[in-house]
């Protein structure tokens, strides 16, 4: 069998350059939380506030999936070699799968400890929650500024972590300061509840997308079977078959497609037709790209193998 074959690849410069950028920025967020972490602890017994030491065992929980993601993204900056031939890319899947699993089981305990409250609600120490609350605002809304605008699934999920902590923490703050005027103690838990629940909905989407990368799913947004006919209406192609889409990591994608032609077509009417699908390709973030060209006169070879 004879084919024309091509593959290409992305602006190197320019992904390497945001890769480091997301690593540097998850690294952030990963000390923050930390520091964070061990000063509600501090707090907590300082306060005598079961409420903060509660958030600061939430946050210990984040820590760790934060510093997962962390290592994870580092290494998936790796370039290729003999096992892993399209390099470490999908390890920052792994870590996004990883860290929606811990944050959705997170927030299942958030709402197994905030439901019962509702109808049994504690005494909070007002003054020890308004100075925690500000502080993790603070902390916890400058990590989630830095991630803000990153494209990569792991960034987008190590971002919930830190909208989800901020958010809870203006909770914290509105009820402290509702608590210096009533006892209204069930303000509490009811925020908390709306909050964990608005997080889930997002997390849950997240984890979807991620399954469909990690079973090779078309990447989100992009129509396949549109432009496996906007290929099949080039000159010289008579057919097109085994298209096939897939993502590396949410960024970068993979296309692979066989293109039949008539037998006389030519070297430089090949290497045309293959400049035109290129110009097809532009704007879809393919990293990796792989066209056959098959001559009308001659079996495809996937065909035999899988007849």
């Amino acid at each position: 069998m004879t084919w024309y074959g091509w593959t290409s690849k992305g602006n190197c410069n320019v992904s390497h350059d945001h890769d480091h950028r997301t690593t540097e920025n998850i690294g952030l967020a990963f000390w923050l939380n930390l520091g964070f972490t061990l000063l509600e602890i501090i707090g907590g017994l300082w306060t005598n506030s079961m409420a903060i030491l509660s958030d600061a065992v939430h946050d210990l929980g984040d820590s760790f999936s934060l510093g997962m993601a962390w290592l994870l993204e580092r290494r998936a900056q790796k370039g290729s070699d003999a096992t892993f031939s399209y390099g470490y890319g999908r390890l920052s899947l792994l870590s996004a799968l990883l860290n929606t699993i811990v944050l959705i089981t997170g927030s299942l305990l958030v709402l197994s400890r905030a439901v019962p409250r509702l109808l049994n609600p504690e005494p909070t120490n007002a003054p020890g929650m308004l100075a925690f609350a500000i502080v993790g605002i603070l902390v916890n809304g400058a990590a989630a500024w830095r991630l803000r605008g990153e494209a990569g699934l792991n960034a987008r999920v190590v971002s919930w972590h830190m909208i989800e902590d901020v958010l809870g923490w203006v909770a914290v703050f509105v009820v402290s300061i509702v608590l210096f005027f009533t006892e209204a103690y069930i303000l509490d838990p009811l925020l908390s509840i709306l909050i964990t629940l608005y997080v889930l909905v997002n997390v849950a989407r997240n984890l979807r997308k991620t399954a469909v990368l990690f079973l090779q799913g078309s990447p989100d947004g992009l129509d396949t079977g549109a432009l496996e006919r906007q290929i099949a209406e080039l000159p010289q192609v008579q057919a097109v078959h085994h298209v096939h889409t897939w993502s590396l990591d949410g960024e970068h994608h993979v296309f692979s497609a066989h293109l039949v032609v008539d037998e006389a077509v030519s070297r430089a009417e090949a290497n045309e037709l293959k400049r035109q699908v290129r110009a097809l390709l532009n704007g879809h973030e393919f990293t990796h790209t792989a066209v056959e060209i098959e001559f009308s006169d001659e079996c495809c070879q996937l065909e035999e193998v899988t007849a």
